[in-house]
């Protein structure tokens, strides 16, 4: 005889209520993939319908599901039974993904995107849009944009990435993700790599070895795909990872995102300094407010605790007072960062304590802290 009675159905229910997709990061229970719940004794039994067949994170569905129901009271066993759904659910998720579209700034869609709206900026004010530029490469953006996008997640909030570094993709290997943006009725749902939402071209090609041999109407095309078509939901932060330099794709984000902020990473040396400079001029061109500079590979600590200036010092505090912008941070130049990138866990997840990952924390600290410097208000809009 069982020492308990057995579940009800609405408990179960409420034990699957905090479940939530591995990719939507929504509860199945509100998503509907809860399909059916049997009840026998001690043995409860849940049907889970799968947005795709196949579906890459199935096991973690099982697992996530069998740890939520196995804890109740009277349940001695529990079955996870996964079925996929139908074009027609597909249909109903991808209509309660989006929900119904907001009031708020909503600019114009162009070329191939046209009559469709941009999920960013019609979510309404939460998503704070921030592009982590440089002038020249080499100097650790993507670096930064990983580890400051990983950064926020782990405090709690939600971060989107996309990788708009077209020719230079990394985002993807950096965050360690490997399985492909599974589609939904058309909708694209990014994968997630360390509580990060992520999108990127890598992710679309054939290998890392492939080129990207765009012209500037591709990329403009390639943003618009990014912001119609993925489901970013309404992330606290959309982080962009910005090619070098002060062409199209930049020019692009700064028409569809006009709420964006914009932070310069550069290096000590006065070489990188000029150059970065020439991102923040275009920055001021556009109207996108500068928050600040973030100087990268700032020294190097032996193991004697002396530190090395390799690359110089002072050229990001000038940067930011030429600026008249503060200068948010300095992160050390140390070896685990680079070899964080290259395994795909970034040096805040595997030395969270580290001088480095420590500097990553207290930039993620200071943007949280410092509200955004431009707020959309509907009912300001000049029509």
């Amino acid at each position: 005889m069982p020492s308990h009675p057995a579940p009800t159905h609405d408990a179960v229910l409420a034990a699957l209520q905090p479940v939530e997709d591995p990719e939507l990061q929504r509860s199945i229970v509100e998503l509907d993939m809860v399909r059916s719940v049997t009840i026998d004794g001690g043995q409860v039994r849940v049907e889970v319908a799968l947005t795709i067949a196949g579906c890459p994170l199935r096991a973690e569905i099982t697992n996530r599901v069998t740890a939520a129901v196995a804890p109740l009271a009277g349940v001695e066993r529990v079955e996870v039974d996964l079925s996929v759904m139908s074009d027609e659910d597909r249909a109903a998720l991808r209509a309660k993904l989006q929900g119904p579209g907001g009031d708020g700034h909503r600019p114009e869609a162009m070329g191939h995107a046209e009559g469709r709206e941009i999920p960013t900026t019609t979510a309404g004010p939460r998503t704070r849009v921030v592009g982590i530029s440089s002038g020249k490469g080499g100097v650790g953006k993507s670096s930064v944009t990983v580890n400051l996008a990983v950064a926020l997640a782990r405090a709690g909030h939600s971060v989107g990435l996309l990788d708009a570094d077209v020719y230079g993709f990394s985002i993807p290997k950096m965050l360690g993700i490997d399985q492909d943006p599974v589609q939904i009725d058309g909708m694209v749902i990014p994968p997630v790599g360390h509580g990060v939402r992520c999108i990127s071209v890598g992710l679309l090609v054939e290998s890392d070895e492939t080129p990207v041999m765009w012209r500037g109407p591709m990329l403009h095309k390639m943003l618009e795909e990014f912001l119609t078509r993925v489901h970013w939901g309404e992330p606290d932060y959309l982080l962009f990872d910005m090619p070098p330099g002060t062409g199209d794709v930049a020019l692009s984000m700064h028409n569809y995102l006009p709420q964006a902020e914009l932070i310069v990473v550069t290096t000590p040396q006065p070489a990188a300094q000029r150059v970065a400079q020439r991102s923040a001029s275009m920055a001021a061109k556009v109207n996108t407010p500068v928050l600040g500079v973030v100087e990268n590979m700032s020294w190097f600590t032996a193991d004697d605790g002396h530190r090395y200036e390799l690359f110089g010092s002072g050229g990001g505090r000038e940067l930011a007072e030429r600026l008249g912008v503060p200068l948010i941070g300095q992160v050390p130049l140390v070896p685990a960062v680079r070899e964080g990138g290259d395994i795909g866990v970034p040096i805040v997840v595997s030395e969270p304590d580290s001088e480095a990952a420590l500097a990553f924390t207290a930039i993620a600290g200071w943007l949280e802290a410092r509200g955004p410097r431009r707020r959309f208000r509907p009912e300001l809009t000049i029509r």
